[in-house]
């Protein structure tokens, strides 16, 4: 289901150029309605596009007023309950609350490092584009393959 705002709840990322949940979605859907006239609340956030929403819960997890919502799926939350992530800087909880009030929360890490310390081509040679045509050279030499049963199209 297509995330949705909370306007009780939203404050426009206190007005900033760009709001969080604009910054993060990766289908640029999401927009701040300065002047009221698009959703008749000034200073909100708004998906501009519900059907062509990606459904990642990224707007949802950056959101600091927790005001973006989404009606989960039945094989992820039971019908009728909602759920809710609360980021942090090391962790994400998620926060399920069933029809009868009970909830449940899950508490899962998404970093293992610190934040700006991984150097992904640290340890690995500079690529040589001499050997671009030799077989082998992608996987680094690791498969020892006749070029004549590739199949290509």
């Amino acid at each position: 289901m297509p995330t949705f705002v909370r306007t009780d709840k939203c404050d426009g990322c206190k007005g900033q150029d760009k709001t969080a949940c604009m910054y993060i979605c990766p289908h640029d859907l999401m927009m701040l309605d300065r002047d009221g006239s698009e959703t008749g609340h000034a200073m909100k956030a708004y998906n501009q596009e519900p059907e062509q929403c990606w459904e990642c819960y990224s707007c949802i997890k950056i959101c600091p007023q927790n005001a973006i919502e989404a009606r989960p799926y039945a094989d992820i939350v039971p019908l009728g309950a909602s759920v809710q992530p609360l980021r942090g800087t090391d962790s994400i909880m998620w926060t399920i609350k069933f029809r009868n009030g009970t909830k449940k929360r899950f508490k899962f890490p998404i970093r293992t490092t610190p934040e700006g310390s991984i150097d992904p081509y640290g340890g690995k040679p500079e690529a040589d584009m001499s050997k671009i045509a030799e077989p082998g050279f992608f996987n680094g030499g690791l498969c020892e393959c006749d070029r004549s049963e590739l199949i290509c199209a």
